[in-house]
């Protein structure tokens, strides 16, 4: 199998002028690729109604079409899942990304089309892999197997045509069929939707492989890895698997994990960070050292960058690369071959490099937790405190809440400090009804929180009232826009405060 090496290392080398030729020519590249986008979408009804036939400037096409987000696409989603054709691309759309709701919907879904299958999400992936080969050129990579870890993979079918499911089970069950000769573990298990079974599956039939790399958030990463450690009895992974030498992630922070992931895999490895979403595979890290992911810009998206401050404006501005800064907050804009048409992600993004556009995820436009790929948002931590308060008779005056993450001995949980208006009698009750609001309302979440794989149940700490004013008068921002942040993605806000309280 080694024998394989060489040769692949040469056909890597052979495709990488083709990326070379877009990370030389952003600005033209852009371009062309929004050429071929209007060339579809001239022919949805979604073109006619902008009028976006024969258009070829940037500037006509932002002044017909207005900034989206999913609840302005919903209606086009709705009747593309009753099975309506050529609502916003010119293609047939089969397959939806089912990912965590809106401030309205417990779920959202995102419409997956042929073209962003092919020409985004699988040809990204065989971009990393090429740029991989480029810099590792007697690397065994391809000699193994790769491991790959999803979230829950149920697929659900709405009709004999169409199906959803998340992310990571849409793009497992519409794999090349040469991606299935270096994939493990069989389609079969890697559908499985429920997760104790599933880790338990995983690493049974994983173990006898010989696998090379894993990808996979690092929440169910961890989780895997110690179970295959239960299972063989062996200190490490690399004892395990002693040609591993990849590891890709993405979806939450890595930097949380990094000193958990050396020592559960015991020896050096290389870490790359993806940042493939439900709307697209936007970027990603290609050498460990680089500082931000490899912008993508030849893979069926369009770019704008909204400046944060632009955000909540009746006419948002928005700008190109040309002209993007260093170490600004943008909120990404994107119109792709998946038929989404100026939409808005919700994450802030910023540039750390511009030859070439290299970038780091900053976070998103509104406060969140994901730690674990739970994306709670103030509007669920809100609706789910008002819920818990009624059902347990109490009153809420203020919170704050962050992650604790993976320890040697436990998994995560979320930690809230709540100082009440009015205490309720039993606060593990009202922590079951947080939990339980929170699962009703965000099904990334609920995900999370099965059979508490990923996720305990909240840990919740009661302070004294006026603690939260005191805490912002020490900070000299006591008074006018200064309040106590709600939800925070790390936990420097909250061990500040119950330093300031403890």
């Amino acid at each position: 199998m080694k024998l394989l090496s060489p040769a692949i290392s040469r056909l890597a080398r052979l495709r990488h002028w083709r990326i070379e030729q877009w990370i030389q020519n952003p600005i033209a590249t852009q371009r062309e690729v929004l050429q071929d986008l209007f060339t579809h979408v001239q022919y949805s009804e979604f073109g006619r109604k902008y009028g976006l036939a024969g258009i070829s400037s940037i500037r006509e096409f932002k002044k017909r079409v207005p900034i989206h987000e999913y609840n302005d696409i919903k209606p086009y989603v709705e009747r593309l899942m009753e099975g309506e054709e050529d609502l916003l691309w010119n293609t047939p759309v089969s397959w939806f990304a089912k990912s965590s709701g809106t401030t309205s919907d417990k779920s959202k879904f995102i419409p997956i089309t042929e073209q962003s299958l092919e020409d985004c999400h699988y040809q990204a992936a065989k971009d990393v892999l090429t740029m991989y080969y480029n810099l590792n050129p007697e690397s065994d990579l391809l000699t193994g197997k790769g491991l790959v870890i999803g979230g829950s993979h149920q697929i659900n079918s709405i009709n004999e045509e169409i199906h959803y499911g998340d992310l990571s089970a849409v793009l497992l069950q519409n794999t090349p069929m040469w991606a299935n000769w270096i994939r493990t573990p069989e389609l079969s298990i890697a559908l499985l939707d429920e997760w104790e079974n599933k880790i338990e599956k995983l690493a049974y039939t994983t173990i006898p492989e010989n696998v090379t790399s894993i990808s996979g958030v690092p929440t169910w990463t961890i989780v895997l890895i110690k179970k295959i450690l239960q299972i063989t009895g062996k200190e490490t992974l690399s004892e395990v698997w002693p040609n591993i030498e990849l590891y890709l992630h993405g979806g939450v922070s890595f930097i949380p994990y990094q000193e958990q992931f050396k020592k559960l895999i015991g020896k050096d490895i290389t870490y790359l960070n993806l940042y493939n979403a439900s709307e697209g595979f936007f970027a990603a890290q290609i050498n460990s050292t680089d500082d931000g992911m490899l912008l993508f810009l030849n893979h069926g998206i369009f770019y704008e960058f909204m400046p944060v401050e632009e955000y909540g404006k009746d006419d948002p501005h928005t700008i190109g690369l040309n002209k993007v800064e260093l170490n600004k907050n943008y909120a990404i804009v994107i119109s792709t071959n998946g038929g989404l048409w100026r939409y808005l992600v919700g994450d802030t993004i910023q540039f750390t490099s511009l030859n070439p556009f290299r970038i780091k995820v900053s976070g998103r436009l509104k406060h969140y937790m994901n730690a674990f790929g739970e994306e709670v948002i103030v509007d669920n931590s809100d609706k789910a405190i008002a819920i818990a308060s009624t059902k347990t008779n109490s009153v809420v005056n203020d919170y704050t809440a962050a992650p604790v993450y993976f320890s040697d001995n436990s998994n995560g949980a979320h930690e809230w400090l709540i100082e009440f208006e009015k205490e309720p009698e039993n606060i593990y009750l009202f922590s079951y009804e947080l939990d339980c609001a929170l699962k009703n309302l965000n099904s990334d979440y609920e995900a999370k929180r099965h059979k508490d794989i990923a996720l305990r149940m909240p840990l919740i700490k009661s302070l004294k009232k006026g603690v939260f004013t005191e805490w912002l008068r020490s900070k000299g921002k006591l008074g006018g826009q200064h309040k106590v942040p709600r939800l925070s993605n790390d936990r420097n806000y909250i061990d500040e405060i119950s330093a300031f309280v403890f």
